[in-house]
């Protein structure tokens, strides 16, 4: 099965291109991105050496149903979805934080809590919480938006103070996060899931904030089955999940998580293809949809730029 890498485009009126972990975004004319979402695949801040196989179709058709489905609660960049891989929206200046919301503890925050730890970007947490426990409300823990090496962990009042994020954008920005967590967590819940935890990105334009980027996808966000979950919870055992979170423990198994002197192990064809087939599992229950393979065994890359460069001509 082919996977796209790397993409080198020139489309009309191309001004730049930005490289990310997993996407590459392309500026039309300081007004329109495309944004491309390959099949790369990162962990631990660091782009694994093989591709998995529908990734990218995955991650850009679940992010393009969610931006859909939280239209009415803020605006955000989506115009069109030309391609599988591929989501066109208005350029946006992004804000240098990550909003990220948790509803549970567990992950990060749940190995800095068992560190001792008991102030997570200003919000205070109680002792004698135990992993995987529901937080009483939601909390928000934004995090540095970093062009390389780790985010990271910021408060509300240290945004404002470093003049990251004027107060009143702030304030929108968090009242748009809870709002479309709250409707994130009732689409998860009728697919018998729990959303967890995910991020949130924004931008402005026109001196209006936008939500930008991706949504409710397995990269950005975690999701647990609702079934089992309070069972596995009062006995202490691992949660059932939805999320990236077995490509980590994978690479934690082999002796990698991108610390000095770790060499990252060998990503076989075998373990791309079983990824990819994660992916789908993930893809269908997250949406309750059957999931379409796009046609891999054309030129991906042909395909992209037929289809991109068809739309900008009619639209731009």
């Amino acid at each position: 099965m082919k996977a796209l890498t790397k993409t080198n485009f020139n489309f009309e009126n191309q001004k730049s291109v930005y490289h990310g972990k997993v996407r590459d975004v392309y500026n039309i004319n300081d007004d329109v991105l495309v944004m491309i979402a390959t099949d790369r695949i990162s962990a631990f801040d660091v782009i694994l050496p093989k591709g998995i196989p529908f990734k990218g179709q995955i991650l850009n058709q679940i992010a393009a149903k969610f931006l859909d489905q939280v239209s009415d609660i803020c605006p955000n960049w989506k115009l069109a979805t030309p391609d599988p891989m591929v989501t066109v929206g208005l350029m946006c200046e992004g804000f240098r934080v990550e909003m990220i919301i948790r509803s549970i503890l567990t992950g990060s925050a749940w190995r800095e809590y068992q560190n001792g730890v008991r102030e997570i970007c200003g919000v205070k947490l109680p002792d004698g919480m135990r992993e995987n426990e529901r937080f009483p409300e939601p909390i928000i823990t934004p995090t540095t938006k970093a062009d390389e090496g780790h985010d990271m962990n910021i408060s509300k009042e240290e945004i404002i103070a470093q003049g990251l994020v004027s107060k009143e954008d702030y304030e929108i920005m968090e009242d748009y996060t809870r709002k479309i967590f709250a409707r994130g967590q009732e689409i998860a819940a009728k697919q018998g899931l729990i959303l967890v935890d995910t991020k949130y990105e924004f931008g402005k334009r026109d001196g209006k904030v936008y939500l930008i980027d991706e949504i409710h996808t397995p990269d950005s966000s975690r999701y647990f089955y609702a079934d089992g979950y309070e069972e596995k919870f009062e006995k202490g055992e691992p949660q059932k999940q939805l999320s990236k979170e077995f490509v980590r423990q994978w690479l934690i198994d082999h002796n990698f998580m991108n610390e000095p002197g770790q060499t990252m192990p060998e990503i076989t064809d075998e373990y791309a293809e079983s990824v990819s087939e994660r992916y789908i599992e993930l893809y269908e229950k997250i949406t309750g949809e059957t999931f379409n393979k796009s046609n891999a065994d054309c030129d991906i890359t042909a395909r992209i730029e037929e289809n991109v460069s068809k739309w900008l001509k009619e639209n731009v």
